[in-house]
């Protein structure tokens, strides 16, 4: 309320988010913040947000949480902000199906394990900065185009004059401008989470032509990291618009060159000290080693939570540095998972986990990662041996012999739906939640399955 005093507000923006990761919002004038809402709550229809209540029993309550005020840079009246979870009305229970409630579980039963008090996130989310996106689906047609000024595929456009700096297929990582015109707004990018508090590590141009970026902020708790995480890309896309120009955290929205993933950095801590350096190899310590072999158990129902999307499994494919191997080594990015080395420092001392990809709710896949970790680690799991080879370029016999994540999320689906008993834990995920999750996902890959294809054209027309 001293932050909203400070900066003149007029209105307040109160946001939360759906179960599939879009930020939802509603606003008030200014009068109506007062001490009471933090514990009465704010009344809205939930039956109007995707995978909520049905509309006989509507009502819920957003309850802001203070800790995420901020001034909304992007509001032309002054507006202060506040991040809610959702409660039920009259018992104010936290809602079964509202994915930071759930993440906060997450993080009291972590603490209930006696494991560790603190599981510690460090997500690295890329992105395309497009300058154009069309796109339109009938049922006598569809298609999409995608422009970029500096891609590939405009070396021959009449710019008047075209200065012919285009960055080709897979060669955007790290060139200066004139090929990477989008310093400036990654730059701007970057000030404004600083402004907003984010802690920001760096920003670079990414692999791909056509703008693929990255903007990397510094790691903190599950809730925490998932909030930050929110607040990013709303930063990233706005500033964006206000430069004509779109962000899509889609993970492969162009053929033919690299998708966005979300390399996603763990590690568990207790009592302010981190608990994955040790002997072991690469440095870990054995409670790390297992927590590996809880998450290379059930990484493919993993997917389910962390590549939610039938786009996600267009970019996992062998050939565009995506972590299809469910193995674990240091320093060797085709694996599933990565154990960094750029410091010795035992804070620093990390597991990465590179399939996810941004178009994942950070709440649930965080939570999820951790849930499969601990259970890992409650059960001794064994991880087996590291894989240190160049995992695509293995013989085929051998190749055979390592798990790959699944091919489609109808697939993932199916994993998901044999193997979820270690998400209810502590009731950090329900079966309601699950089996709503599983069955509004499976609805979409109908959706694309049962359209037809322009590609089937190409080939099929003349059949």
């Amino acid at each position: 309320m001293d932050l909203a005093k400070k900066a003149g507000a007029k209105m307040v923006d109160f946001k939360f988010v759906d179960t599939f990761g879009t930020w939802q919002h509603f606003s008030c004038p200014i009068g109506e913040l007062t001490e009471e809402i933090f514990t009465e709550g704010l009344g809205f229809d939930g039956s109007s947000i995707r995978g909520w209540k049905s509309i006989e029993a509507s009502d819920m309550l957003a309850m802001p949480d203070p800790a995420s005020a901020f001034v909304d840079p992007f509001c032309a009246a002054p507006t202060l902000s506040l991040t809610c979870t959702i409660a039920e009305t009259g018992t104010k229970e936290a809602y079964s199906r509202d994915p930071r409630g759930m993440a906060q579980k997450g993080e009291k039963y972590l603490a209930s394990t006696g494991v560790a008090d603190a599981a510690v996130f460090g997500p690295e989310a890329e992105f395309f900065i497009f300058d154009n996106v069309q796109f339109d689906l009938k049922s006598n047609g569809c298609y999409y185009h995608i422009d970029s000024e500096e891609a590939v595929w405009n070396t021959g456009r009449d710019e008047a004059p075209n200065l012919g700096y285009k960055i080709r297929h897979k060669e955007g990582y790290f060139p200066v401008a004139p090929a990477d015109t989008q310093q400036d707004i990654r730059t701007e990018m970057v000030l404004l989470m600083e402004q907003l508090g984010i802690k920001v590590e760096r920003q670079h141009h990414e692999v791909a032509t056509a703008g693929q970026a990255e903007i990397d902020f510094r790691f903190d708790t599950l809730v925490k990291t998932a909030d930050t995480m929110m607040l990013y890309k709303y930063i990233i896309k706005n500033v964006a618009r206000k430069h004509g120009k779109t962000v899509t955290f889609m993970p492969k929205p162009l053929f033919g060159d690299n998708g966005s993933g979300m390399h996603t950095h763990l590690s568990l801590w207790k009592k302010g000290k981190p608990l994955f350096a040790g002997n072991e190899y690469a440095g870990l310590s054995p409670m790390a080693l297992y927590a590996i072999g809880g998450i290379l158990k059930h990484a493919k129902a993993l997917c389910a939570i962390c590549n939610p999307t039938t786009n996600s499994y267009k970019r996992l494919v062998p050939g565009y540095e995506a972590p299809v191997n469910l193995a674990y080594s240091a320093r060797n990015r085709s694996a599933a998972i990565r154990i960094p080395t750029f410091s010795e420092s035992p804070k620093a001392k990390r597991i990465e986990y590179r399939p996810p990809d941004p178009s994942a709710n950070p709440y649930l896949a965080y939570t999820a990662l951790m849930m499969a970790a601990v259970d890992g680690i409650l059960n001794k799991l064994d991880p087996g041996e590291p894989m240190d080879k160049n995992l695509y370029e293995l013989a085929p016999a051998e190749l055979a012999k390592v798990p790959q994540v699944p091919g489609s999320l109808p697939e993932a689906l199916e994993y998901l739906e044999r193997d979820h008993e270690f998400l209810l834990k502590g009731d950090v995920f329900s079966r309601d939640f699950l089996e709503m999750w599983i069955s509004t996902k499976r609805k979409e890959a109908d959706g694309i399955r049962l359209r037809p294809h322009p590609y089937e054209f190409f080939l099929y027309y003349d059949v």
